[in-house]
């Protein structure tokens, strides 16, 4: 909600959320992240009406832009402060299966699949090895690709032992989540440890959060690697100036991209890399 609260631009409703994306593919994105929120209140939500609302708009408009559903909602755990063994209204921790039902349905191109037990100001991120194993049989039974999420060194080591016993199988592609406090920091440094630990096989990707974003595709590039850039990450396009939008990032990135030499890739190009079937309408 802080996003949303500072920056007005943050969409809402299925229709704001759904033109975002195709927005965002206009301005040379290939993939489009999704979390859908409240339409009253703006508070994020796991409505599976939600998610089959925006899927279902961006492929009504008959746009080629791969689909990534969020399944991270559903792993927040905050104590009880009087029985630390009880939640607080705060959490939302459910199963592996609810947590999946709306990619099981939708079959979109790609989901994320958190890596990732950490700690926030007043909760914590649980994700299970279980649990994630759980999730990752039912999102490649029904051909759906995970984007493995990792915000530190520990969770790249896990995806790539879950990547070693063939809990996830084909050739992996990792998401390198830099600057979340506190994680891996946004950083050179921290994105090469990263990396360094990947299967060699494995493709990936990598963002910075707030005032990082930009410097974060610049590094991803100089090593190899994807970019993701948007709202979820940083509501800013410069100092002190609030985003308008995703489109005006995705620009801003694909300039800082060709400046480097390297080119931004289509969605036909992006499925083709990432070893996806044909598209889903």
């Amino acid at each position: 909600m802080d996003a949303l609260r500072t920056n007005p631009a943050v969409p809402v409703t299925p229709k704001q959320i759904a033109d975002e994306c195709l927005r965002a593919r206009d301005a040379g994105a290939a993939i489009v992240h999704i979390h859908v929120r409240h339409p009253e209140t703006g508070e994020p939500s796991m409505e599976f009406a939600l998610y089959e609302e925006v899927v279902n708009r961006i492929r009504d408009a008959r746009s080629d832009v791969l689909i990534n559903l969020t399944t991270g909602p559903g792993a927040r755990f905050a104590p009880s402060d009087d029985n630390p063994m009880m939640a607080n209204k705060e959490s939302t921790m459910s199963t592996p299966d609810r947590r999946v039902e709306h990619v099981v349905s939708l079959l979109p191109d790609l989901c994320s699949l958190d890596i990732a037990t950490m700690t926030f100001p007043s909760y914590a991120f649980v994700n299970l090895p279980a649990h994630l194993e759980r999730m990752a049989a039912m999102i490649q039974a029904v051909g759906v690709k995970p984007e493995l999420e990792v915000f530190d060194l520990g969770h790249v080591r896990l995806a790539a032992n879950f990547v070693k016993r063939g809990i996830i199988k084909g050739r992996p592609l990792f998401q390198l989540c830099l600057g979340i406090p506190w994680s891996a920091p946004a950083t050179a440094a921290g994105m090469l440890a990263m990396a360094g630990e990947m299967p060699p096989n494995a493709q990936w990707a990598a963002f910075g959060i707030s005032s990082q974003e930009f410097p974060m595709v610049a590094q991803a590039v100089i090593l190899g690697g994807n970019v993701r850039v948007g709202l979820e990450d940083n509501i800013y396009i410069g100092r002190g100036e609030l985003a308008t939008g995703n489109a005006p990032l995705v620009e801003r990135a694909v300039k800082i991209i060709e400046a480097l030499g390297s080119h931004v890739a289509s969605p036909a190009e992006a499925r083709a890399i990432l070893e996806l079937g044909p598209v889903r309408r």
